[in-house]
């Protein structure tokens, strides 16, 4: 089996910095992008086998993001993960309606969030 892709999107350099560290422990190929326009060019490059998205971007927002790569056939079934600080009630509803996978809450907790990757990398189709 060949080793997974991740695509990390988050504007903010330290909550890169943090999940890129955490991922690495995955044994996975890390893409980076800090905006939606970024991200759209990394995804044309290269398909991932998850995306963990922030919702906060500069450019668009990510439930925007999620719409457009929802719509595209090409990018359609990417697993999508929202990593954000919304954590007000109905937020998480909200991302799952535009087609977010999962939901994960800031300030990330390490060993849950090492488990969840683990976990939907584990059932993600290989790309």
């Amino acid at each position: 089996m060949s080793r997974r892709r991740v695509l990390v999107v988050d504007d903010n350099e330290l909550n890169l910095k943090l999940m890129t560290y955490l991922l690495a422990t995955e044994n996975v190929d890390i893409a980076t992008a800090r905006d939606a326009m970024r991200a759209r060019q990394a995804l044309a490059e290269q398909k991932p086998d998850l995306v963990l998205l922030d919702l906060q971007l500069p450019d668009m927002d990510g439930l925007q993001l999620t719409r457009l790569l929802r719509a595209d056939p090409s990018t359609a079934d990417l697993l999508i993960v929202a990593v954000t600080a919304y954590a007000m009630k109905g937020d998480e509803e909200r991302a799952r309606a535009a087609g977010i996978d999962h939901y994960v809450t800031k300030p990330i907790a390490k060993d849950e969030f090492r488990k969840t990757i683990a976990h939907l990398l584990s059932r993600a189709p290989e790309v």
